[in-house]
């Protein structure tokens, strides 16, 4: 690793941004530093006027929560941190809200847990929800569902669950804010000839080394989690950054060359995304005719008109592959069961609702879900 010679990103170049929020910043002694949250709501509003996309990965219910319950600082019960979360919920989404209106953005809340990326159907739901956000201009706050999340299916902290929601989402930039100023090679706290990395290009086994586990008394993610976290985002063509959100308008100042680190993407996020669905084994075959297969090859999603048969059986969010008549085309996720599929085969994507007996998606393989 030659960090001297590498060049870091520019953060006003990302497309599409995920920003995950720490508790230590948001909530001090169990109450909204709301100071803090309406600078934070103007770098959100600069950088979307500016055509990027923004995802929040936001910590704080529990932390927030706890406080309006008087439950003080020391460990919580599973119980009680969901009780807590229950509370903070609400308050948090209305302070983001609030946060927000003056910008003219609409917030939308997003609450998740392990399994809905761990099992690839509720995957592809979080995924499209998104994205729906997205195009309808609100600005989506994902959070762990704290209130229903056992030790099983818990990310436990929220540095990897924004990565995931990156590389979820086809994000290009990843932003931890939290109370360190970037990646040292060793504690800044206790280690004077720590160094800081402005740009990491490779997660080595040294780098690894390196991460210590200091954080917060509210934070639950160390250097550890946030290496994780970097390996999952540039993984999935990510670039990802750590910085410090203390200041009042973190974003600005991380735009502006404030100190940071930055992990750099080992590829590009579509790229990846058709490495990890190239690499699956199928589970059906879905037949196309000539005019589907011409509009697939034009970059076109695949819609149930122009399917002409469907082999196997398989899931939602299942592999099948893409077939024509002269043999495979390619390999996509499918938004339908192999039963539906059978249904709708053949049929205008309006027929889908009275075919089914509920409303579908328009299209069977979304172009972003295939590669040919």
């Amino acid at each position: 690793m030659s960090a001297s010679v590498l060049v870091r990103p520019m953060l006003t170049e990302v497309h599409r941004l995920v920003v995950k929020i720490g508790s230590a910043l948001l909530v001090e002694d169990g109450h909204l530093r709301a100071d803090w949250l309406e600078g934070l709501a103007q770098d959100v509003a600069d950088l979307r006027l500016g055509g990027m996309d923004v995802i929040l990965v936001s910590s704080g219910s529990i932390a927030l929560g706890r406080g309006l319950l008087g439950l003080g600082t020391g460990a919580l019960t599973l119980e009680q941190s969901q009780a807590a979360a229950a509370v903070g919920q609400i308050s948090l989404a209305q302070a983001y809200a609030a946060a927000l209106v003056p910008h003219g953005i609409t917030a939308a809340q997003v609450l998740v847990t392990l399994e809905d990326t761990a099992d690839r159907r509720r995957y592809l739901n979080a995924r499209a929800t998104l994205a729906t956000l997205l195009g309808l201009g609100a600005l989506p706050i994902v959070n762990e569902n704290d209130t229903v999340a056992t030790d099983e299916i818990r990310y436990g902290d929220n540095d990897r669950l924004a990565a995931q929601i990156a590389a979820l989402t086809g994000a290009d930039g990843c932003v931890l804010l939290s109370d360190v100023d970037g990646f040292y090679s060793g504690n800044p706290k206790s280690d004077p000839e720590a160094r800081r990395f402005e740009v990491i290009d490779a997660i080595t086994p040294e780098i690894e080394a390196m991460a210590g586990d200091a954080g917060s008394g509210l934070s639950k993610g160390g250097m550890k989690t946030k290496v994780m976290a970097a390996r999952t985002a540039t993984q999935a063509g990510c670039a990802l950054a750590i910085a410090d959100g203390r200041v009042m308008r973190p974003l600005s100042a991380l735009a502006a060359g404030a100190n940071s680190t930055w992990f750099l993407p080992q590829t590009d996020p579509q790229s990846a995304r058709k490495h990890w669905i190239a690499a699956m084994k199928p589970k059906g075959r879905i037949v196309v005719d000539a005019g589907a297969a011409r509009a697939l090859g034009q970059g076109k999603s695949l819609l149930p008109a122009g399917i002409t048969a469907v082999d196997g059986r398989f899931g939602r969010g299942e592999p099948v592959t893409i077939a024509g008549s002269d043999g495979a085309l390619g390999i996509g996720l499918s938004r339908y069961t192999s039963d539906e599929a059978r249904l709708i085969a053949g049929h205008h994507s309006d027929d889908i609702e009275g075919l089914l007996g509920y409303a579908g998606r328009a299209v069977v393989i979304h172009r972003d879900d295939m590669v040919l």
